[in-house]
């Protein structure tokens, strides 16, 4: 065995290490990978670290296994908007054979670089923000705002019962939320991304029906010529984006529609003519098209490609919230006016993906898209996914700065 894949270093400290790293490394090694996800001891870790710093602990049960975990710090004028600081606690699945580590021991090499699902999404974020507000409470700081940390399950898999519920219910509500920061990406630049929305994930199965018959024979409208067309059309769409990606300089991959064949699936044997066929499409739409005209396009497309073609959605997301970017807005001047008094660079872009954020902007809350990972990466979901702890570091001097600024912003116009 590797003595980097050896358990029994898993759990080993350094005196000399930052109490932050070491937190850090601490809650990569709880593993909530899915499909099934140790929630129950991520839940006990953070209860543990809430009473640590005194803050409150609330845990809602949105559904049978599935807590979101609140800790409170109070604002002195509580009926002021809260700032909301939301993470995931759930994982990627990992392919360990492709790890040069153990991905749930969190090793560090000699260089710093901490090794472990989650070091980048989003276990860094969720420590970051704790020990943003520990060097806050130390400090002896106070803010006229009240500060939420919430911690959401299976945002890895739609968020579906996780923050999608939880906006619906009460408890929600009582937070009281004015602004919200949740996930970003790592940038290899001296850089940091920003992203005030995200894409339309759209998941689509188009199902053809044509003439079966024996593999020997020229049939005619069989379901494999309509697939054809189906892919065909849909495929062309993508080459155009790609080219519109590749030409238009300005252009990020969050301002384009990116669309790809998934899953296809037909036929019970070599000689025979299938009746059936299907093919699965993610599709995931910027916030700047027209989604009824796209859906009218992917309808024609079907239809010109014969008879007995249809589609189903298995995701069809269609708010296209965005939070405001524009200096007159008072959450956006304190978030960017900090980042600039720490010379740090923003760049604002579509998130391509998609995260939690868009159940909290769907509910009418403006949330930003921030990881401070700059000069990293991007290794989410990927093998070998590690973060600097110098870079971990740095993000929760910069997450300290974030919270003071949002959580001091004036009262605004309705809340006067």
């Amino acid at each position: 065995m590797l003595p980097e894949k050896d358990p029994k270093r898993q759990g080993e400290k350094d005196p000399q290490e930052d109490p932050s790293v070491t937190l850090f490394r601490e809650y990569l090694r709880i593993k909530t990978v899915q499909p099934e996800p140790d929630y129950d001891t991520a839940v006990k870790f953070l209860e543990r670290i809430g009473s640590e710093l005194g803050l409150q602990c609330q845990k809602v049960e949105v559904c049978p296994g599935r807590v979101i975990t609140i800790l409170t710090w109070k604002g002195t004028n509580p009926h002021l908007r809260s700032i909301l600081l939301n993470s995931h606690t759930d994982v990627v699945p990992v392919f360990e054979e492709y790890w040069r580590y153990d991905p749930f021991s969190a090793f560090k090499d000699s260089e710093g670089n901490i090794y472990a699902r989650g070091a980048q999404d989003m276990k860094c974020v969720s420590i970051q923000y704790i020990e943003a507000i520990r060097k806050l409470k130390a400090e002896g700081r106070q803010f006229p705002r009240t500060v939420h940390m919430s911690f959401v399950p299976d945002e890895e898999i739609g968020g579906h019962k996780g923050m999608e519920m939880f906006v619906k219910r009460p408890e929600f509500a009582t937070l009281n939320v004015g602004f919200a920061l949740d996930e970003g990406l790592a940038n290899p630049t001296d850089t940091f991304t920003v992203f005030y929305g995200e894409k339309c994930p759209w998941w689509i199965k188009v199902k053809v029906e044509g003439n079966p018959g024996h593999g020997s024979r020229f049939i005619e409208n069989t379901a494999a010529e309509k697939m054809h067309r189906v892919i065909t059309s849909f495929l062309e769409f993508r080459e155009r984006e790609k080219q519109r990606l590749k030409s238009e300089k300005h252009l990020t991959l969050g301002d384009v529609t990116s669309l790809n064949l998934t899953m296809l699936n037909g036929g019970i044997s070599f000689n025979v003519v299938p009746s059936e066929m299907s093919a699965a499409f993610d599709i995931r739409i910027p916030p700047t098209v027209d989604l009824k005209a796209f859906e009218e396009q992917l309808t024609a497309w079907c239809r010109a490609a014969g008879e007995g073609v249809s589609y189903e959605f298995h995701q069809k997301y269609t708010d296209q919230s965005v939070t405001s970017t524009e200096e007159s807005d008072p959450w956006w001047k304190a978030f960017s006016g900090t980042c600039r008094d720490m010379n740090m660079k923003l760049q604002c872009e579509i998130f391509p993906a998609a995260t939690d954020s868009r159940y909290i902007r769907a509910a009418g809350h403006p949330a930003i898209g921030f990881s401070p990972m700059n000069r990293t990466p991007v290794l989410l979901h990927d093998h070998n996914e590690f973060l600097n702890e110098q870079v971990f570091l740095r993000g929760i001097e910069i997450y300290a700065h974030l919270i003071s600024a949002l959580a001091s912003v004036l009262p605004l116009q309705a809340e006067a």
